[in-house]
């Protein structure tokens, strides 16, 4: 609790988390959410890269060892595309020559493991300010359904509605791209963390409970189907 005060005054930011270590990541997660901000994690090199290039962050947390892709081809990749996102590298390898690699590879600081959180979580907030950080929603609106990305809570006309994780998700998408029409391979990429068409019915399936959670005692729809395109999310 002491550093969520800590950091009250500092903007929320949307940070990925690229790190294999599913306890270390579940810590840096919880961690920065009680600070305030709005964590993303990928468990693999290659994942981080593809949500780190078709996603808006703040910051990256970069481990340097990963499966897949490494950290340092990660952050040099998004480099040569001309993404600028700041990027925290942290390894447990912390000799002058490896911290300069690292810096050289397109890092912008480098933190050695074993870490404490208060000093990562001021690193991350100073790279932040330096990229001119901007203000992250964490809360959407459509008519009368909230939803709220910090404490994942969803209601609509404030009565509270229980989601699973995926519903969530699909649910989050929807509404941060309320009024546009939402295709199903932006789903399979944005939700589902898919690259190709798994040709089955799974964004149908995972659709139709949402819907009957969000609309069945309702009445009016939010969630419309745009025949021959995909989906959009709005209020009539």
């Amino acid at each position: 609790m002491a550093l969520a005060a800590e950091s009250a005054t500092s903007r929320s930011m949307r940070i990925l988390i690229i790190e294999d270590d599913r306890e270390a990541a579940a810590y840096l997660v919880k961690a920065l959410k009680e600070a305030g901000h709005v964590p993303d994690h990928a468990g693999d090199g290659a994942s981080g890269f593809h949500m780190a290039d078709t996603r808006d962050y703040d910051v990256m947390v970069v481990d340097r060892m990963l499966p897949e892709r490494d950290g340092l081809s990660v952050i040099s990749g998004l480099r040569e595309k001309g993404n600028d996102t700041p990027a925290l590298i942290l390894s447990a390898l912390g000799q002058v020559d490896d911290r300069v690699t690292g810096l050289r590879a397109g890092g912008d600081d480098y933190l050695a493991k074993p870490f404490a959180f208060a000093e990562l979580l001021a690193r991350v907030e100073v790279l932040g300010r330096r990229r001119g950080s901007r203000d992250v929603e964490t809360s959407y609106k459509v008519g009368d359904l909230e939803l709220d990305r910090l404490s994942h809570e969803v209601r609509r006309a404030g009565k509270p509605i229980v989601l699973q994780p995926r519903e969530f998700r699909l649910l989050e998408y929807m509404m941060k791209n309320a009024g546009q029409v939402v295709t199903r391979t932006m789903l399979l990429e944005n939700v589902w963390d898919y690259h190709f068409d798994p040709q089955t019915n799974v964004i149908d399936v995972h659709v139709s409970r949402l819907r009957a959670k969000i609309e069945r005692e309702f009445g009016s729809p939010l969630l419309h189907t745009v025949r021959g395109a995909g989906y959009i999310m709005r209020a009539d």
